[in-house]
Order: C-alpha cells, then structure tokens, then sequence
C-alpha cells in the first residue's frame, strides 16, 4: 500500500461494507483500528509532498478532523482503564492537532503545492540532513557495518509480514514514513486478528508490534522529534514534531515495552552506503488479502505491486 493514496477515494463511489463486530471485542477492535488510522498520518505526513494530494488534505480540514476522530474513538475504546496520566497525553496530543488546525487557517490555506515542497526541504533539505534526519539508521550507529546491521534487522520485521516496498515513492526501508507505514499495517492485522485468527495470530502480531517499539521506533523517534523541533522551529513540521514525540510515548506505556531511547551523545551518524545495486523505496506493500475488508473501511488503497507474484490466497502471512 502506498501511504501518498490514503486519502485518494473522493468521488470513486466507493461504499465501506458493514463489518459486525461482537461485542466483546469491539472495543479492541477500536483501539487497534485507532491506532492504525493514527499511524498512517504520521506516515503520510513525513513524505515529501510529490502532488496536491496532502496539502488538500491539510487545507480541507480532514487532516486535523481525521486526527481528532481516531483520537477520540481511542481514548472512548480504552475507558478509563489506562488512568489519569495516560489519558493527559491524549489531551496534549489534541491541543498540537489545534495548533495545526490554526496553523492551516492562518498561513496554509493559501499556500501552493511549491510553498509545501519549500517547507519540506527547509526541514528536511533535497539530501539528507543531519540536523533531524528521518532515517533510524543514522541514529546509534557510528559505523556503516551498524547501520547495516539494523537496516537488515528492519527488512527481517517487513519479509516477515510479507511486505515488501512499494517503487512508487523512493525512500529507504529505515525512513520513518515507512517504518510508521509497518505500524498501520500492524494495527490493522491486529484487529483482524482479533475477529478472525484467533489468539495466536494476534499474540504473534501484538508480539511485532512490541518488538518494533521496543528495538526500533522507541528507540530513535524520541531523540528525532526533538531535533526536529529546534530544526523546524514553527510551522506544520514543528506541529508534527510534538505530535510524533507524544504519540510514540503514548504507544510505549500502551504497549508497556521500555526502549532504550537514543541520547543526543548516541547521535554519531555514520555515512550510509546502500549495497551494491540495490535502491530503497517507500511504502511497505501488503501482498496478502485478508486485510482488505478493513482497508476499505477507512478508505485505504490496497495497491500490489503488478511486477511482484502475491502469495497464495490463503491470506497466510
């Protein structure tokens, strides 16, 4: 699937079906889809802008409103069970979605596709920058035998999934686009898990989902939104700075994993040598098919790669 289509069903007359969910389960299947939802933003948001498709989003409100509805649909699903604490850095993840939604209004919304791309590249610049650079391996690790290391530990969660990415958007797998991409897709099969598979699917899921937390977003994320924040400043990137801070955090207490975040000292960026032939690209790609019920249901494009064989219909992972 490639995040850059999210929002691409305006007009295609596409109706969700009706899912019926017992009720014992709705709530799980609520948080799960949730989170999914929310994950797909912070993914969508960090690409760089090759069309209008995200600044309408942005202009049109739906950003923002998207953001508040997972939110509150969360933070209803959880109950009261998370406590006081947990459900603060809700609230504060809301009052960023406010700040974006005053932002839009004051500055964005008369902005141009080239105003977006500008501000894009003020951030992130045309090549990789090393004052917030949106790539895990240029965190940790000072050698490029290390950066190999962990790209190869990343590629291991996606082929796990069968997941593969997408040559629609270039990136490298280790880009944080992608890796919160894995993410969505992670909560997805979570709540399909939870009304299909049984529970030990879903242990295997849930079980990824702590892991890649743990070793990977929980680990870099927190040290990069805040280089981000001194490095973006103002703006919708310092919006999504805080943003990305408060929900990584949210997603470490839910998940109860404890990483072990990067400090500004770890931050020794070695140059990164892809191997010989070989190109990153962005957007992890389900080739199965047991999730698109569920894609459908928030008005997710579920796209294959025509280039690639699908794995059999079973819908085994």
């Amino acid at each position: 699937m490639s995040v850059k289509q999210v929002k691409n069903r305006k007009g295609n007359g596409a109706v969700a079906t009706p899912v019926s969910i017992p009720a014992k389960d709705a709530p799980a299947v609520e948080v799960a889809l949730s989170r999914s939802k929310l994950y797909l933003l912070f993914s969508w948001s960090f690409l760089y802008p090759d069309d209008d498709e995200f600044l309408d989003y942005l202009q049109s409100g739906e950003f923002v409103e998207d953001g508040q509805s997972a939110l509150s649909d969360l933070r209803k699903a959880l109950g009261k069970e998370r406590g006081e604490a947990f459900h603060d850095k809700f609230d504060s993840i809301s009052r960023h979605l406010d700040s974006i939604e005053e932002w839009v209004s004051s500055e964005c919304s008369n902005w141009s596709l080239q105003d977006l791309r500008d501000e894009h590249r003020r951030v992130f610049s045309n090549v990789i920058t090393l004052d917030c650079p949106p790539y895990e391996t240029l965190f940790g690790n000072d050698h490029v035998f290390g950066q190999s290391y962990t790209m190869g530990d990343i590629s291991g969660f996606y082929n796990a999934f069968g997941l593969q990415l997408s040559r629609d958007i270039h990136e490298r797998l280790d880009h944080l686009s992608v890796e919160m991409e894995f993410l969505h897709y992670l909560s997805y099969k979570e709540s399909y898990a939870i009304l299909h598979d049984g529970a030990e699917k879903l242990l295997t899921v849930v079980e990824a989902e702590k892991k890649f937390v743990k070793e990977h977003v929980g680990r870099w994320v927190p040290l990069f939104a805040g280089m981000l924040q001194k490095k973006a400043k103002y703006g919708f990137y310092r919006f999504l700075a805080d943003l990305t801070g408060d929900w990584v955090a949210c997603e470490v207490e839910y998940l109860s994993v404890t990483p072990q975040p990067y400090s500004e000292t770890d931050y020794r960026p070695a140059s990164f040598m892809s191997p010989e032939g070989q190109a990153f690209e962005c957007g992890a790609q389900d080739q199965g098919n047991e999730l698109n019920l569920l894609m459908d249901e928030v008005g997710a494009q579920h796209y294959v790669d025509k280039d690639v064989k699908a794995p059999d219909s079973s819908g085994n992972s």
